[in-house]
């Protein structure tokens, strides 16, 4: 065998050997995200059902995240790389739900949704968050309690949004009344009439509407 024929064949030896490991190399350095993913997704929803639990049956403020981690069957390292505290715990679980009342505020019908007077649709959104309230309040009471309900991206979409309805109506300085609009709302100041008061979700409500309407009236508008 000539010596060009050795070292071709030599070559293809280490072409192919070559192609072996850089097979086996790429198999080693094949992504693993996805079932990290998939294992991440699972440790949240165990955190966020456990958690909702433990908002429903006690005291929302009382729940820590050594609760939520020993009723979600997690470790404590687990639970803190997706939340930093109980808080935000709540404040995932409620997301959702806000999220379905945003949508209808900008895309459901009136008077909820955009083609009903100011008053008429300030009065609407107090309705639906009271439903909120009423059916969620444990969680809301977790969440959006004391300094940290200004803090929420939902209460941020909030104030846009009666923003929006003060500047519709034609009030001259909205931004003062963006806030006084907002503080009925409050998950302790629902509690205190619902549950220590003993008001009913309809009484509230119908005094919410009222307050609507003078509340624009107040403020000036066309």
């Amino acid at each position: 065998m000539s010596d060009d024929e050795q070292r071709g064949r030599g070559a293809a030896s280490v072409h192919r050997v070559g192609g072996l490991l850089g097979d086996l190399q790429a198999a080693e350095e094949q992504p693993v995200a996805p079932r990290r993913r998939a294992d991440a997704e699972r440790n949240r929803a165990q955190i966020l059902a456990a958690a909702e639990q433990l908002f429903a049956e006690q005291d929302p403020r009382s729940v820590t995240m050594d609760r939520i981690a020993k009723a979600a069957g997690v470790g404590r390292a687990t639970l803190y790389r997706s939340f930093p505290d109980p808080s935000s715990v709540a404040v995932a679980l409620l997301d959702e739900h806000e999220r379905r009342l945003q949508g209808q505020l900008i895309y459901g019908p009136p008077p909820l949704g955009p083609g009903a007077p100011a008053g008429e649709r300030l009065a609407a959104f107090y309705l639906a968050m009271l439903d909120l309230l009423e059916r969620h309040l444990p969680l809301a009471l977790g969440a959006e309690t004391g300094p940290a309900r200004f803090r929420t991206g939902a209460y941020g979409f909030w104030r846009v949004h009666v923003r929006t309805l003060l500047v519709d109506h034609g009030v001259e300085d909205p931004d003062p009344l963006i806030d006084i609009a907002l503080s009925p709302l409050s998950p302790e100041l629902f509690q205190f009439q619902r549950h220590q008061l003993g008001l009913s979700a309809e009484r509230i409500g119908r005094a919410l509407t009222v307050f609507a309407r003078r509340l624009l009236e107040s403020g000036g508008g066309r």
